[in-house]
């Protein structure tokens, strides 16, 4: 009898300790669950994880069930053509193709942030921030593409819109703690000009590719020539070509009617200049071809640069939407381009991108995307609009993405052909695309064909003013005076201290990652 008590009491003793043990888990739990934008969903998330000895680790949990749920069978999309007329489904296909593809993108950023989740979370959380922004940048891609087709079964696009905010939601509460996360990423204290001795290049690139990128000349892999002197007569077969690292194709002066997409990294195109070596394409919405589709030059794999090389989209004012570069490539950098358009030139749509001496022209929302972004001593030239000008259009739709435009020490001004009419119509700096839009003009030289209002809103979109964020610096010109700007809660003259947040350094850790182009480059403020 008295084993019997003694072994009951034991028993109850254990029980209370893993009862104990597991309360003081779902208080971590509930603990940490409060910094999320969906905290009902991170504590479900969490239910049965853990153990009476062990805390649950919820960053990997919510990484893991993220991956999970984006693991889509195939048949998931193709149940969406079931039982359509053959011009409906060709249709969906176009959008559900889009959306697979978008997901696979997504994938590969949330395996590389487990993985660097895993290996040191506080030394890779700039990187961390970067992968789960673009992951749920390419979930929202893929709703915005959704929610902007009507079919005979509404259901149909109901159903994958649906689940991508599911996923954006787990996307976002992971991005909310991984933002608590503390960084060991230092920045420097002031601002420095990073000149030919004093370059920062990144750990892929070898001594051998930092040398080629130190001098005039081009030794390249591969030589693109429409005249048949190089290797190839189109620039997409020379990438084919590509086999891995570093590929260098220079490309001689012509212009390349081509279409090309490209998912390989470490891809460099040189060419003999920005107005000589141009990529030509045509294809836009009124066309035929979906916005994405309509882009000329379309790269997802990291680490591109260009340099001395123009893109363009000829489909003129009334081809709609019309892309002439799209880029979705992690450390990429454009030095000496030309990117033309009208309406959506540039689709910058995610990961860390620098763009440096680059002249890009448009129309309405003709940088757009939601990566983190920085321009340079670019021009960014209005071209004569249908209605108005708008330049960023930031789609930052979360507010723990690290993402957004920041302008520095470019010029604003109208192109040749809007100059004589620049007063005729209404031009502006921005206008938020998303609910978070972020975008900053600071050290800029402003024309007076921008409106004293500076920014407009996003149409039927009046309530964003309190979320975005918009802020100028230490413009000049006639166009940058701020005491006719909007009002709005969002729009901010920053200060030298908040100005320093977008640089080079401290918004895309350039001084970390940037690989010389052959020029000096701004790390801070001027």
């Amino acid at each position: 009898m008295l084993e019997f008590i003694t072994m009951f009491r034991v028993m109850g003793l254990v029980l209370m300790v893993t009862q104990g043990c597991l309360a003081a888990n779902q208080k971590h739990v509930d603990e940490q669950c409060r910094f999320t934008r969906y905290s009902t969903l991170c504590v479900d998330t969490m239910t049965g994880l853990g153990s009476e000895n062990q805390k649950p680790d919820i960053l990997s949990a919510l990484i893991n069930k993220t991956i999970l749920e984006t693991q889509l069978p195939t048949s998931y999309f193709t149940k969406f053509t079931t039982d359509l007329h053959v011009d409906e489904a060709q249709h969906v296909n176009s959008i559900t193709g889009y959306c697979e593809g978008l997901l696979s993108m997504s994938l590969k950023r949330l395996d590389q942030s487990l993985l660097a989740l895993k290996n040191s979370r506080n030394k890779n959380k700039h990187d961390i921030q970067t992968w789960i922004s673009a992951a749920l940048t390419y979930q929202q891609a893929c709703k915005d593409s959704a929610d902007s087709h009507n079919f005979s079964n509404g259901d149909l696009m109901r159903q994958i819109s649906q689940k991508m905010d599911y996923l954006s939601q787990l996307g976002s509460n992971t991005l909310a703690l991984v933002n608590r996360i503390p960084s060991e990423l230092t920045h420097f204290t002031k601002s420095r000009r990073l000149a030919e001795a004093d370059r920062v290049f990144p750990e892929w690139l070898s001594a051998k590719d930092r040398k080629l990128l130190q001098v005039p000349a081009v030794k390249a892999n591969a030589v693109v020539a429409k005249d048949g002197s190089g290797n190839y007569k189109t620039i997409s077969e020379a990438i084919n070509a590509a086999s891995g690292g570093r590929f260098v194709i220079y490309v001689k002066a012509g212009v390349y009617k081509e279409k090309i997409r490209t998912n390989k990294n470490g891809i460099t195109l040189v060419g003999d200049g920005k107005y000589s070596t141009i990529i030509v394409g045509s294809d836009s919405v009124n066309g035929g071809s979906s916005m994405p589709g309509s882009a000329t030059f379309t790269v997802t794999g990291d680490g591109f640069i260009a340099r001395d090389i123009g893109f363009q989209n000829t489909a003129g004012p009334q081809g709609e939407q019309a892309l002439a570069l799209y880029v979705a490539s992690d450390h990429s950098v454009f030095y000496r381009c030309s990117i033309a358009g009208y309406q959506d030139t540039l689709y910058a749509l995610s990961l860390r991108q620098f763009y440096r001496e680059c002249d890009i022209y448009g129309t309405v929302d003709f940088i757009f995307g939601n990566a983190a972004a920085v321009f340079q001593s670019c021009t960014l030239a209005l071209r004569r609009p249908s209605g108005y000008n708008v330049i960023l259009a930031s789609g930052r739709s979360d507010p723990g993405q690290n993402t957004g435009f920041s302008v520095q020490n470019c010029r604003i001004v109208p192109s040749s052909d809007f100059s004589p009419v620049k007063h005729s119509f209404e031009s502006y700096l921005g206008r938020p695309w998303k609910q978070y839009s972020r975008a900053v003009v600071m050290e800029s030289t402003i024309d007076n064909a921008i409106a004293s209002r500076g920014w407009v809103e996003w149409p039927g979109e009046g309530g964003y003013s309190k979320s975005l964020y918009f802020a100028e610096y230490a413009n000049v010109g006639p166009g940058a005076g701020t005491s006719g700007r909007v009002t709005w809660p969002g729009f901010h003259v920053m200060g030298r201290d908040e100005a320093a947040k977008f640089t080079v350094d401290r918004f895309i850790a350039g001084n970390f990652w940037l690989p010389s182009t052959g020029v000096t480059f701004i790390s801070g403020l001027q």
